[in-house]
Parts: C-alpha cells; structure tokens; sequence
C-alpha cells in the first residue's frame, strides 16, 4: 500500500513538475511573441513616418512660389505715355508723379494717396535727401508703397554740364537712394525733360526707364491754388488713357492731391501701378 501511495506521490511530483515547466515555457513564448510583435511595429512605425517624412518632402518640392505679377504697361519712350502691353491690361490708366522730393510737403502727399490705396512715384533730387531729416523723409515715401524714382542730385539742365557731370547727377542720387530703401530707383526723370545721350547711357547701364510727362501745371502762377489746379488737372484737353501726370512737391499740390486723384477715379481712370510697368534687365 505503501508502494502504490509512493506511486502516486512521485506521479503527482512529477505531474506538478511538468505543469510548472510547461507553463515557464509557455511564459517565455509569449514574451517571445510579444517581444517580436512589438518589434514589427516599430519596423512598421518607422517605414510609415519615413514614408510620411518622403511625402512631405516631395508635396514641398512640388510647390510652386508665388508668380509675381506680370508687367502690364511699358512707357511709350517718344510720348511718356503709359501704354498697355497687351489686349488684356486696361487702356485708360493715369499716372501720378511728383518730382523735386521730398522738399517740404511729400510726406503728406504720399499718406493722403495712401489713404485711397493711390499708387504714385516720387521722384527724388539727391540734394533733399543729404540730411537726417531728408533721409528719414524718403524711408516714409518708401515704407508707405512708393516707387522712389531719380530726378537728378542738384537739378541742372542735363545739357549744359559735362557728360561727367551728367553721370555724377544720376549716380550720387542712386546711391544715396540706395543708402535709405536698400533699392536702386527704376525710374528716372530728367530737370526740365531734357534728355541727353549720356543721360541714355546711364539709363542702359543702369537698367532704367525714362520718362518725361504728358502734362502738369503746378509750376505755372495761374494754377498756384488748389482749387485751380484740381480742375486744370481734370479737365485739360491732355487727359487722356495713358496720361502722365507730372506735379511737384508744393503746397498747393498737397492741398489738391487728394482731389485730383479721386476726380480721376470719378472719371474712369485706374491710377497705375509703376510695378506693373515694364523694366529692362538690371546688371548688378
């Protein structure tokens, strides 16, 4: 009886022992699996952000800058008229200029244009912009929108100086332009729209437009008030698509801009932008 109970014991022993290793081994297979499950998940993770990483890579080469604006008018070099490229671009612009800036009274023309969205160029004598004052006067033209455009250091008649001092006039004032914005002008205009072939060649080198104007009168004594000048402005038989509006940095001008400008608009006129105006290539 003895033997048999003994039998058993050690069949139970071992019965108990097998379940003990049975179950280690069954412990380690499923770490096993657990541990290459997670494994695989983290190969799969990995491909997928890799695979997210080349997409994101792609999608931003595929981007595409946005497309400046195209020219749409080109100044017509005989007539200083602003002329359309193409069929598209609209034919009835005028254009707003004040020369001899920024003197005394250019800051406040530009906000009062600034305030109706009213592009302009200013064109700038070198001389005003010598000073602290000057210099902080033409970074307020420039801040606001507007084209800077040269018209000259000290304002003389292009054609009784030296071709050597002809170049000096335009060159000093681009760079002191330059010194300010961080910009060359595009534009230019000579004192007195008296063009010269050094003026020509300066303009070639430099990669800019000159213009003269199709009509102004703010110099003249019998526009020499706002009200007078206003309607000189916008009713001359000269207003026509394309005009070229030449005025200056005056008093009575400061008082009629804002008049001038929206009687324009009454009109018809889009006030033309000079970035949509044609430049030809700059060498830097």
């Amino acid at each position: 009886m003895k033997r048999i109970l003994l039998g058993v014991s050690l069949m139970s022993a071992f019965v108990l022992s097998g379940c003990q290793t049975s179950s280690a081994a069954d412990q380690d297979t499923r770490s096993s699996v657990v541990a290459v499950t997670s494994e695989s998940q983290l190969i799969e993770e990995a491909a997928n952000e890799a695979s997210s990483t080349v997409q994101r890579s792609t999608e931003a080469d595929q981007e595409v800058p946005e497309k400046q604006e195209a020219y749409r008018y080109r100044i017509n070099a005989a007539t200083s008229v602003v002329e359309p490229i193409d069929a598209e671009s609209d034919s009835k612009v005028a254009l707003l200029t004040f020369d001899d800036s920024p003197d005394q009274h250019a800051v406040e023309i530009a906000e009062k244009l600034k305030s109706i969205n009213a592009p302009a160029i200013f064109f700038v004598n070198g001389m005003y912009i010598e000073s602290d004052e000057g210099k902080e006067k033409l970074k307020q033209l420039y801040d606001m929108g507007f084209d800077i455009g040269n018209h000259t250091q000290t304002h003389p008649n292009l054609s009784t100086i030296s071709p050597e001092e002809q170049r000096e006039e335009i060159l000093k004032t681009n760079e002191l332009i330059y010194e300010v914005t961080g910009e060359k002008p595009h534009f230019f205009r000579a004192p007195h729209g008296v063009t010269t072939e050094m003026s020509d060649t300066v303009m070639a080198e430099e990669g800019m437009v000159s213009m003269n104007w199709t009509y102004g009168y703010d110099w003249e004594a019998d526009y020499q008030t706002s009200e007078a000048l206003t309607d000189i402005m916008l009713n001359t038989e000269y207003l026509n698509d394309g005009a070229n509006l030449l005025m200056h940095d005056r008093k009575w001008t400061n008082e009629a801009v804002l008049s001038i400008a929206e009687g324009l608009i009454d009109k018809g006129y889009t006030l033309a932008d000079p970035k949509l105006i044609e430049l030809p290539e700059r060498e830097e």
